[in-house]
């Protein structure tokens, strides 16, 4: 087949970049140039990128000046042999005469150019690593933008992408330690704050429920799980405070309108006395003047009427009063029990009283939470079901409390054998789930058969005695599908599997 003619591949160029809509860049028509006559034509030499990088290498002493003098000179020439000799150069300032001997490269040598999908990555890692750094450094921005820009660039030599990085990192290195000094100082200040708040509302107990909070999620090392957890609990703990002060102040009002009423009555009845007393009083007088029966008479009814009258409101008051007193007791019971209610929102929102673990509200949110991360990432997650064996019994032997000691000591173990990520919550009685992230189903599995172990060499002590607690466990990996209760639901059945085959044991579902 006879070669076609320059101008025909030229018009079918033009051709194919309007069919396939594509910019008329040299790029784009080069590229279909060279597959319309079957040829690879030479890559253009970089110039404009090559000018740039050369205002960004340092030229402060006399050696760097010459070596970027010999950087322009090869640039203006397109000499690649010169632009290699001149990095080369810039590579050994500083070494030693030996070491910076010149080295001889082959003048026909290839430049070595960067593989297009390793060029990307580096530019996605250098676009994720910027948000992290804050705006306050305008010159590690700017310097990433070129080096993204150049990385995006059509085969980026990897001589150029060196120099480029070297000083990007060296750059980065500041910004990051500025970030992290911010962030330190930060948190201190936050948990100054804190503390203080602490030490402030002492003398109000309805505010450290939100203090201690607050005092956790400002402690290092800070995790988004650890934050999550304390911005649910804190919302939660927030919400009922605010109602359980709420209902405490209207019943406060009550009491004080009820502590008014009394003293209302009792100002009445020192007013009755009185009256009842200047009565008598006249009384006696208009006696001792009389000088006939008909002249007592009349004195004597109005006594009597006084007397009555003082008698009847004395026996209504003390009823009355009496009612005070009940409604008053009543009013203080019910504010006892809504500061008890305020106590308990205070320091327990998604945790167990008895062993700090989640309860059943703070085990769903998790499991959600924890579900939607491990689709999310694809990443494996595990559901263990654990139930203490012979339970029971140690209830019966040796009484509830210490049954409830047993399961706080159970708690404290796990918490210090198992991973930070790990969660567990107490599902009811003697039973406990342990969240496993990134976990598989033989992982979660070793990590259960390895606490077991651990509780066998930390005894529960009970006065001199020492009680050995083992549990039987069954763990099951969620399924693309699957919801939490089924596999919480597979995790008890195989849970009673290892029940029935001896206990102490662990069973995958």
């Amino acid at each position: 087949m006879a070669e076609r003619p320059p101008y025909e591949i030229a018009r079918e160029t033009l051709k194919q970049l309007s069919t396939r809509r594509l910019a008329p860049t040299p790029e784009n028509y080069l590229a279909i140039y060279d597959e319309i006559a079957g040829v690879r034509s030479a890559t253009p030499f970089p110039e404009a990128q090559l000018s740039h990088i050369l205002r960004l290498i340092p030229g402060q002493t006399p050696a760097q000046k010459r070596l970027l003098g010999q950087f322009e000179k090869a640039i203006a020439n397109k000499d690649w042999s010169g632009l290699q000799s001149v990095l080369v150069g810039y590579a050994n300032l500083g070494l030693s005469p030996a070491a910076a001997s010149p080295v001889e490269l082959p003048p026909t040598a290839p430049a070595a150019t960067l593989p297009e999908d390793l060029a990307e990555l580096l530019a996605r890692l250098i676009d994720n690593t910027l948000p992290a750094l804050g705006e306050d450094d305008q010159r590690v921005h700017g310097m990433a933008a070129q080096l993204t820009t150049f990385l995006r660039e059509p085969t980026p030599l990897i001589s150029t992408l060196m120099l480029m990085l070297g000083n990007f990192t060296y750059r980065l290195s500041f910004a990051t330690e500025d970030q992290a000094a911010i962030r330190t100082s930060l948190l201190e200040l936050l948990h100054m704050v804190f503390e203080n708040i602490a030490v402030l509302s002492a003398d109000d107990r309805w505010l450290q429920g939100q203090a201690e909070a607050l005092m956790t999620a400002s402690t290092p090392p800070l995790t988004l799980r650890r934050l999550d957890d304390v911005q649910l609990r804190l919302k939660d703990v927030i919400f009922k405070q605010t109602e359980a002060k709420a209902r405490s102040m209207e019943a406060q009002e009550q009491m004080k309108d009820l502590l008014a009423t009394f003293i209302e009555r009792l100002a009445q009845i020192t007013a009755s006395s009185t009256t009842y007393q200047g009565t008598m009083e006249r009384c006696a007088d208009l006696i001792g003047k009389a000088s006939s029966l008909q002249e007592i008479a009349p004195v004597l009814e109005e006594a009597m009427s006084a007397t009555r009258s003082m008698a009847l409101d004395t026996k209504l008051t003390h009823t009355e009063l009496l009612d005070l007193r009940e409604r008053t007791e009543a009013k203080r019971a019910e504010v006892a029990k809504l500061q008890q209610e305020l106590d308990r929102a205070s320091a327990q929102a998604r945790h167990d009283p008895l062993t700090g673990s989640l309860n059943r509200k703070g085990l769903d949110e998790a499991m959600e939470r924890e579900i939607a991360r491990s689709r999310r990432m694809g990443a494996p997650l595990c559901f263990a079901l654990l139930d203490i064996d012979n339970f029971k019994l140690i209830n019966d032997r040796l009484g509830h409390s210490v049954g409830d000691a047993a399961l706080v000591h159970l708690a404290q173990v796990t918490r210090e054998v198992m991973r930070p990520q790990d969660l567990l919550a107490r599902y009811g009685g003697e039973e406990f789930v342990l969240l496993l992230p990134d976990t598989t189903v033989d992982a979660g599995v070793a990590a259960m058969t390895r606490l077991q172990r651990e509780l066998t060499t930390r005894f529960f002590l009970q006065g001199s005695e020492k009680i050995l607690i083992t549990f039987s466990a069954g763990v099951a990996q969620l399924h693309d599908s699957e919801t939490s209760f089924d596999a919480i639901k597979r995790a008890d059945q195989s849970m009673y599997l290892a029940k029935r085959s001896g206990k102490n044991r662990v069973m995958a579902a």
